[in-house]
């Protein structure tokens, strides 16, 4: 029984994320739902500035902390919306809370004993165990892993949470800011008068692409660093 209100928080989140998404309250989120309903939400957002940033970040945040698959269109939403600067700096805070959400949550289940990890974590372990910060840094920023995903691993390789916090948030400071742009440029779409919009076809635009190679070198520079200065092996007897 202990044990199960321990894990109640955590299956709140994931409860909470399966009914939103069979819902199918997201589906109003694509580039052209959103560049029909653009002059409404920005009307909206100028009659309750703080209230719709507040709930831009609380929503975003809710997506992280679920693992939703969402959080890329909801950033994009709000380059289109906010702008890149202020897109940036508030999907950075919302995806940080959310993140913060699930590690705490993941930590309450996870308690003090130690557990079989599932077959993901074990893949880390080893890295992680050699470099924690180093391969902790890797892990968020190298694109393509799953978000939700990488915060579970980590709650469960007892991740410290200043390490924690910190990778989490340059992680989300680069991928808000590639996101953020993609909605930035929809948004200079709509004023040239383009109202369809092909997001698969954005993301390999050169402008798109470019900024995710170079993330990805960055985010191989902190493993590469752990090797270079790792000490070198005793000499065996």
């Amino acid at each position: 029984m202990k044990r199960l209100r321990a894990a109640l928080p955590l299956i709140a989140l994931v409860a909470t994320g399966i009914a939103l998404f069979a819902s199918g309250a997201f589906n109003n989120l694509s580039p052209e739902q959103l560049a029909n309903s653009h002059g409404h939400l920005q009307q909206t957002i100028v009659h309750y500035p703080w209230i719709s940033r507040l709930a831009y970040v609380g929503l975003l945040a809710m997506v992280v902390a679920t693992g939703i698959p969402a959080s890329v269109v909801i950033t994009v939403a709000g380059g289109l919306l906010f702008g890149i600067l202020q897109a940036t700096a508030l999907s950075t805070v919302g995806v940080l809370l959310g993140s913060w959400l699930l590690f705490f949550a993941t930590r309450m289940a996870l308690g003090k004993e130690r557990h079989k990890a599932p077959a993901l974590v074990e893949r880390l372990r080893h890295g992680y165990a050699h470099h924690p910060g180093n391969y902790t840094l890797f892990l968020r920023l190298a694109p393509g892993l799953p978000w939700g995903g990488v915060t579970v691993a980590l709650a469960w390789l007892r991740c410290p949470l200043k390490l924690f916090s910190s990778a989490t948030a340059l992680g989300a400071l680069v991928m808000s800011v590639i996101e953020s742009a993609i909605g930035t440029g929809i948004r200079e779409g709509l004023a040239r008068g383009q109202h369809h919009f092909d997001l698969m076809a954005m993301l390999f635009n050169p402008y798109i692409v470019l900024p995710l190679v170079a993330l990805a070198l960055l985010a191989l520079l902190p493993l590469l660093f752990g090797h270079l200065h790792r000490p070198p092996d005793p000499p065996s007897s």
